[in-house]
């Protein structure tokens, strides 16, 4: 099998979210079939959906993976787990949260996994990092940065 091109996006806002990010990157790039190629700066960001927690810390990883894409989803369900993520209510506070956001040029809606993630366009906390290292990638035939211009940065601040 060939591998494949993939995007994901973690975020943070429980415990020691730098801590529990950079413990996820680890764990990803242990995995012997998910090569990172790139990883974003963190970025520290308002929270989305429900806002009444602690900010988040966020950050995009370009990999090359072996796996499918609902292996893949396995294995990054599997570390989330593993570092104490329980899923309670929708947008909520978590220790870790890892989204696909892109596999390929693959689009996919099942019940358990749907690509390109369907947020991630009005998701200034995912394109910001995504931007920062895969500047001319195009979702779905337009430009991070039209969808950037559209939904603004407000709020995202970057981690030295």
């Amino acid at each position: 099998m060939s591998q494949t091109i993939g995007y994901l996006g973690l975020g943070a806002n429980l415990g020691d979210p730098l801590k529990n990010l950079r413990e996820g990157i680890r764990r990803l790039g242990s995995h012997p079939e998910i090569e990172i190629l790139k990883q974003s700066s963190f970025y520290k960001t308002a929270p989305w959906g429900k806002k009444d927690q602690p900010p988040f810390v966020n950050l995009c990883l370009k990999i090359a993976t072996d796996l499918g894409p609902e292996e893949l989803l396995g294995v990054t369900q599997g570390i989330e787990k593993a570092m104490g993520r329980i899923k309670k209510e929708q947008w909520g506070p978590r220790p870790i949260d890892i989204d696909i956001l892109l596999y390929g040029d693959l689009e996919l809606l099942t019940e358990n996994l749907k690509i390109p993630h369907p947020h991630m366009t009005q998701r200034a906390f995912v394109l910001v990092p995504l931007r920062e290292i895969e500047p001319e990638l195009k979702i779905q035939g337009e430009a991070i940065a039209g969808y950037l211009e559209t939904i603004g940065e407000e709020g995202i601040e970057k981690i030295q």
